[in-house]
């Protein structure tokens, strides 16, 4: 599915560069032949005009010299061999002298300039086709038309220039397009890697999820298939099996509504959400509410808070349970005597909030993976002092990534460190407002 819609991008990426490539090298095409033609213009028009001011008209005698006019004058030198023919009409279209081959004997073509296809045949009969600039230049005394200077010079520069041009982008023109071919595969690769990535990591939550489920839903079935089937049950027992099938129930209850929470609070929060929150009163009031819970109490646990208030922007019952479940879990994975402590600074333009204990620890390999939904480290350790991090202590993995998308979701970070045997450390930044 993936190598497909990343074959479509490529396909359609290329196809959208390449049109937009072939267009532009058109556009470049067509701007060169209108510069070429532009050069040949001037330079035809300023002999053109050198030509014409030779041309005398006497008015008194209506009489038109021509003898000082290159090309067709008898004593004057050729302006150059670049013209092919060189004709005079005069007022009326009618021709009057010429250079170069036979014209037709009224002129039949507008001023201006003009491409004409001639073809020339030499002595021994063979045809050449040969394009042509014409100018056709109505020529002025004094305000007086006297004629029509018309001159010819061939395209072969022009075409020459252009043929150039042609043979680059013919070869430049494939190799880029290929180019982009290649640069649009290896873009679709990027593109779809974010997709690729939630894909499997959704395929992963939904298998990770079931497998979660499973459990307690079984333990739920047998125990109240057992009370159907079971006859001779004492009270006590129907009241054990209920009470077991209240735990499950209450287990899967906890585990829909932190899936729930995470679907619900992906991203940041917005900006209407956002509260004035006193991080010091908060982590005073749960140091001084979870003291008093039994998993608190074979630990010691402490707090160190500031003397001034710590003010930041967000949801004061997000922060609350972020930093719950951290201490939850110091509590849950510190043995009997340990210590656990809860601590609230500043540093440069954060507030920092630390939880610290003495507990098992992490392993360093897993410490990457810990952010991840229904992850525990018993998944890739299996050496008896990690085992106590593993089923047995309960919970399905969620708290830490609750965390960690709570402290995103107000722009923060989480870090955490951790020692085998030693303890562990997570810190929880937030803005300061």
């Amino acid at each position: 599915m993936f190598h497909c819609s990343r074959s479509n991008l490529a396909l359609w990426f290329t196809l959208t560069m390449g049109s937009i490539l072939v267009i532009f090298a058109g556009v470049i095409y067509y701007q060169a032949v209108l510069d070429e033609l532009e050069d040949l213009d001037r330079l035809l028009y300023k002999k053109s005009r050198v030509m014409a001011v030779n041309a005398k008209y006497e008015l008194r005698k209506k009489q038109l010299d021509l003898e000082n006019v290159p090309l067709l004058g008898s004593n004057v030198p050729p302006l150059g061999t670049e013209f092919v023919y060189a004709r005079w009409y005069d007022t009326k279209g009618e021709l009057v002298q010429f250079f170069g081959t036979t014209p037709e004997a009224q002129l039949t073509i507008t001023p201006g300039f003009h491409t004409l296809k001639t073809t020339f045949y030499s002595s021994k009969g063979a045809s050449t086709v040969t394009w042509l600039r014409q100018l056709t230049l109505p020529v002025y005394q004094d305000n007086l038309l006297i004629g029509y200077l018309q001159v010819a010079t061939p395209l072969a520069s022009v075409q020459n220039n252009l043929a150039q041009l042609r043979l680059v982008l013919l070869l430049t023109v494939p190799v880029t397009l290929g180019v982009i071919g290649l640069a649009g595969w290896c873009l679709g690769g990027i593109a779809m890697q974010p997709i690729r990535d939630s894909y499997n990591q959704l395929q992963r939550f939904t298998a990770d999820a079931s497998h979660e489920l499973r459990s307690p839903l079984s333990a739920i079935t047998s125990n109240a298939q057992y009370g159907l089937i079971s006859q001779s049950s004492s009270p006590e027992m129907q009241r054990q099996r209920f009470e077991k099938i209240l735990d499950v129930a209450k287990s899967m209850s906890t585990l829909v509504n932190n899936l729930l929470f995470l679907a619900r609070h992906a991203g940041r929060l917005s900006p209407d959400s956002l509260q004035e929150v006193d991080l010091k009163s908060e982590l005073l009031q749960i140091a001084d509410e979870y003291a008093t819970q039994e998993a608190a109490k074979h630990l010691n646990l402490t707090y160190t808070l500031p003397t001034t208030s710590v003010i930041v922007l967000g949801d004061a019952d997000l922060l609350r349970q972020a930093v719950v479940n951290l201490l939850t879990n110091a509590c849950k994975y510190t043995p009997p005597g340990g210590q656990v402590q809860l601590r609230l600074f500043t540093q440069s333009n954060w507030a920092v909030i630390e939880v610290v204990d003495n507990g098992i620890g992490i392993p360093e390999a897993d410490l990457p993976h810990i952010f991840e939904r229904f992850y525990r480290v018993d998944k890739k350790r299996v050496r008896v002092a990690h085992a106590s991090r593993t089923r047995k202590t309960g919970g399905y993995g969620l708290g830490l990534s609750i965390v960690q998308q709570i402290v995103s979701a107000h722009a923060g970070h989480i870090n955490v460190k951790s020692v085998i045997d030693k303890g562990s450390t997570f810190q929880i930044f937030l803005p300061l407002k």
